[in-house]
Parts: structure tokens; C-alpha cells; sequence
């Protein structure tokens, strides 16, 4: 895939996903960002069960970004939960 698909692909999944977990946008760039880092964990963690992973921008890589950004997102939002709760 080029970088472009990458791109719109993780703008899509990271929005998609932010929208699912917390029901608001994390504001573009994050987006951007967590979408692509969820393609690949996304695509890391279907591999790992024995199914494909992001093949390109359709429909079922979506699906895997989708996922991924979701799983980050929520490791995400734990690890500031528990940041703000150590402060003193």
C-alpha cells in the first residue's frame, strides 16, 4: 500500500474507532496516528491468529484497522487513566 492509503485508511480506522470507544474524535492528527498504529496491531493480531491482515484499502482491512485502533485506544486511555490517578 502507498502511504496515502496508509494515511486515509488510518484516518478512517482511528476515527471509526475513537468514535466507538470514547464517542469523541481524538482530533485529526491522533486519528491519523492511532489508525494506522491499529492497522498494524490490528494486522499483527489477525496474523497471529491465522487470518489475513490489512491486504490494501477495501473493506476488510477497515475491518482489521478498525479493530487495532480500537485495542490501542483502549491501552491508550488506560494508560492515562493510571497516569492521572499516580499524581500526587
Amino acid at each position: 500500500m502507498s502511504i496515502i492509503a496508509w494515511i486515509i485508511l488510518g484516518l478512517i480506522a482511528g476515527f471509526v474507532a475513537s468514535k466507538i470507544v470514547n464517542r469523541t474524535g481524538e482530533g485529526v492528527i491522533l486519528d491519523v496516528l492511532l489508525g494506522i498504529g491499529g492497522a498494524v496491531v490490528g494486522g499483527w493480531l489477525f496474523h497471529i491468529f491465522g487470518m489475513r491482515g490489512v491486504t490494501g484499502l477495501n473493506l476488510y482491512s477497515m475491518f482489521v484497522a478498525i479493530l487495532g485502533a480500537a485495542v490501542v485506544l483502549v491501552v491508550y486511555h488506560g494508560l492515562i487513566r493510571r497516569s492521572r490517578f499516580q499524581r500526587f
